[in-house]
């Protein structure tokens, strides 16, 4: 794999300026539909480039100004420390859920990842 297809792990040469990688992160999880879910690995594959951990530390540090509850796990559990306020998104978007059982520990559901998975159908801009 060339270095040119790697994240810039340096400093960014404006100090408030996104990683280039970081900005195709972001500009995917836009694309995602309301109701609708994509992994890390998902993002990844889409811009053919990193994996779920680079996606994932994208989303840690630059996510919050994009609708980052639709970017997630692949077992389809809730963003832990933000179980809450992504399952307000999920509920108030019509995000397939499957509820917690009884036994289930502080009963909070998880994603129904075979009814709530996006694949990127019907957006093609930018993606090769």
């Amino acid at each position: 794999m060339s270095q040119e297809s790697l994240p810039s792990d340096g400093p960014p040469e404006h100090p408030d300026a996104l990683p280039e990688y970081a900005e195709r992160v972001l500009e995917v999880a836009e694309l995602i539909p309301p109701g609708r879910v994509m992994t890390y690995g998902d993002v990844a594959e889409w811009l053919g480039e990193g994996g779920p951990r680079q996606v994932g530390r994208v989303m840690a540090l630059y996510g919050g100004a994009v609708p980052w509850w639709r970017v997630v796990r692949a077992d389809g559990v809730l963003l832990p420390g933000h179980e809450l306020r992504a399952l307000g998104h999920y509920r108030a978007e019509g995000t397939p859920l499957k509820e917690a059982g009884r036994a289930a520990e502080g009963h909070v559901p998880r994603l129904d990842m075979r009814r709530a998975r996006w694949d990127g159908g019907g957006h093609t801009e930018g993606h090769t």
